[in-house]
């Protein structure tokens, strides 16, 4: 059996996922994503950034068993650094499992000779591996174990350390002795599992499927059997507390009372997943509270602004802030945009948004995340906008989100803006597109200054303060629906 590092990561992150890539029917794989093809660009670039002005030596071959023989030829030389070597070694079976032969590959993004006996001489190597997330994740650890375990077999030691760089720069460390054993059992997981071509189960994690290829093929057969992974709240750990009861459907979790969910998951957690399942089940909205006379009263003015951000983490740069003006009382709609063209054109934009904000001291400001709120005091602080300016707006914010989840239940899979305004009736312009292709839209603006990308960055921001806007009308009208009918009561 091969057992490559980036499969050993898959598996690490998802156990279906690794099973796809070995067995799956390729037709049922998704392109992949562009903003997966800027991460890779990103990571290049960050590589390059860490090699500097290092020299190093790189292997030729592209065949993996030949790259391995030239990895080792370079080790064995004693050069300084190498640069994309492959780390391959064949073992007799593996303890735990039936194999009888494993071969083990790793990819380490760099070799670096250190000091110390080998079988090369009074030299040996370690491994560095450059990767993009802002902390060291769990999988980065694991692959970083194999190849100092990879390593160990190849040049007769292990070498003292084994690093992870991260988008900082910053150097971890891994602690050897712990992800030493996590790597023996996670190999022996990996290989029980990918013996047999028997599928495991779906699961649809909202933060980790997104950028799978594999989701749209997870997704449907998720939909076609209901599975709970649908609802929201329902995490793995809450999903195997669910199994153990005996409830493998949303409408069994709608019929079983909270209380006995909460001998296993928590009296709080039991009431929002029942009362989660029966919105889904009986595809209504309904309140998250026992007494909705006491729910915080949506603002109304007259003015109302809607208001969303579009950004480019990487470049660090808020490019988009958009703006959707309300005048109920004049019943004019206008959409304003104050867009970033180039990268030097924030503190611009931040201006011109502050002014424009400022012509409606009374309105308020309907956003759907903390996000904005957090970048308007970061803006506001580096161009050097009076505290007194900055409070006046964001004093006038009302995250719209964090109302919805605070006091209603909605027959939906996910609390996302599009989730929520989909079920409500609101369609987008560009229907399946992402923010993260709009981050990817205008990297590509920037380098190409085609204006369609931008035109349609603009688009999309429009969409998601009208579907901002379309959430609040509708809350509204609820709101004041209930009212009415505890009156008539």
């Amino acid at each position: 059996m091969l057992l490559t590092d980036d499969l050993l990561l898959n598996f690490k992150r998802c156990e279906r996922r690794a099973f796809l890539n070995l067995y799956g029917d390729r037709r049922e794989k998704s392109s992949e994503k562009d903003f997966l093809m800027k991460l890779r660009k990103e990571n290049q670039l960050q590589i390059d950034a860490y090699l500097g002005q290092r020299p190093y030596s790189q292997p030729q071959s592209k065949d993996w068993e030949t790259r391995a023989q030239e990895t080792e030829a370079l080790m064995a030389e004693g050069v300084e650094c190498i640069y994309k070597g492959v780390l391959l070694h064949h073992f007799d079976g593996w303890e735990g499992t039936e194999i009888e032969q494993l071969t083990l590959i790793g990819k380490p993004t760099v070799l670096l000779r250190q000091v110390g006996e080998s079988r090369w001489g009074k030299w040996h190597y370690r491994s560095v591996s450059v990767k993009l997330g802002q902390k060291p994740k769990p999988e980065y650890k694991l692959t970083s174990m194999l190849y100092s375990f990879l390593l160990e077999n190849i040049q007769g030691r292990s070498p003292r350390l084994t690093q992870v760089i991260l988008r900082s720069r910053r150097p971890h460390k891994v602690d050897m002795e712990l992800w030493s054993e996590k790597l023996q059992q996670t190999i022996t997981d990996c290989v029980k599992v990918l013996s047999h071509p028997i599928e495991p189960e779906v699961f649809i994690s909202r933060q980790r499927c997104h950028l799978c290829s594999w989701h749209n093929h997870c997704y449907a057969i998720a939909q076609a059997d209901q599975h709970l992974s649908l609802v929201p709240g329902v995490t793995p750990n809450r999903y195997e507390s669910l199994q153990i009861m005996g409830i493998d459907s949303i409408e069994t979790l709608a019929k079983t009372s909270p209380k006995h969910l909460g001998q296993h998951l928590g009296a709080d957690i039991a009431m929002q997943l029942q009362q989660q399942a029966r919105a889904i089940v009986h595809k209504e909205v309904a309140w998250r509270i026992n007494r909705p006379n006491k729910v915080q009263p949506l603002p109304k003015q007259d003015v109302e602004l809607f208001f969303d951000i579009e950004a480019e983490p990487d470049r660090n740069v808020d490019y988009l802030l958009g703006v959707y003006f309300v005048d109920h009382r004049n019943q004019v709609e206008k959409f304003y945009a104050f867009v970033a063209e180039t990268l030097d054109e924030e503190e611009k934009i931040w201006h011109e948004f502050v002014e424009f904000v400022q012509q409606f001291p009374t309105a308020p400001i309907y956003h759907f995340s903390p996000y904005e709120r957090d970048t308007l005091n970061r803006l506001g602080k580096k161009y050097g906008t009076h505290s007194n300016d900055i409070q006046s707006i964001v004093s006038r914010l009302m995250d719209i989100h964090q109302w919805v989840t605070k006091y209603l239940i909605f027959p939906v899979e996910s609390y996302s803006l599009k989730s929520l305004a989909n079920s409500l009736g609101y369609r987008w312009y560009e229907a399946g597109v992402s923010g993260d292709q709009t981050v990817c839209w205008y990297d590509t603006w920037l380098e190409t200054g085609d204006r369609q990308l931008l035109d349609a960055i603009i688009r999309y921001n429009e969409d998601d303060c009208r579907a901002t806007h379309h959430l609040k009308q509708w809350v509204t009208e609820f709101i004041d629906s209930k009212a009415k009918v505890a009156l008539l009561s």
